[in-house]
């Protein structure tokens, strides 16, 4: 699974606005700075997400946005799957973005990435932004502790 810069540049505002959740509205310029997004692009994210009712926004000098929703009523899977459409590695395996493969009778491999399907989908409606915002960041570390030798594959 690989998702858009859109989809990135989503979460990165939604996170920030989580960390603020109760707070005074963020102004686009500042959110934009905070997450390295380019402020043109954030705009049209930001109404897309005032579109889904997960952020509001208030005009005028002390305007920006805030958060709409309670952090734990967004689920990582919702904003993913409203951005980039699906969660599968590949069409045949997709519920949304099926499209038939002539070797589906045949095929060995495709039950490993509707199992890989399923467990990302699974991890991704269980976790909302709430619970994600009360994590630490991944550390280097992380990243090729997961049994890969050297982080080979991933």
């Amino acid at each position: 699974m690989r998702v858009s810069k859109k989809t990135d540049y989503a979460l990165r505002a939604l996170f920030t606005l989580v960390d603020n959740y109760g707070g005074l509205p963020i102004p686009i310029r500042e959110l934009a700075r905070r997450n390295d997004v380019p402020k043109r692009f954030l705009e049209q994210i930001m109404l897309d997400l005032k579109a889904q009712g997960w952020v509001s926004s208030t005009a005028g000098i002390r305007g920006g946005y805030v958060l709409a929703k309670n952090p734990t009523k967004i689920t990582m899977g919702e904003v993913v799957r409203h951005f980039d459409g699906i969660l599968a590695p590949i069409d045949c395996v997709s519920v949304t973005g099926y499209s038939r493969c002539s070797q589906e009778s045949v095929c060995r491999f495709r039950r490993v990435f509707l199992d890989a399907r399923n467990y990302v989908a699974g991890i991704m409606d269980r976790s909302t932004l709430g619970d994600v915002a009360r994590v630490l960041p991944v550390s280097k570390q992380e990243l090729s502790s997961a049994g890969f030798i050297a982080g080979e594959g991933i």
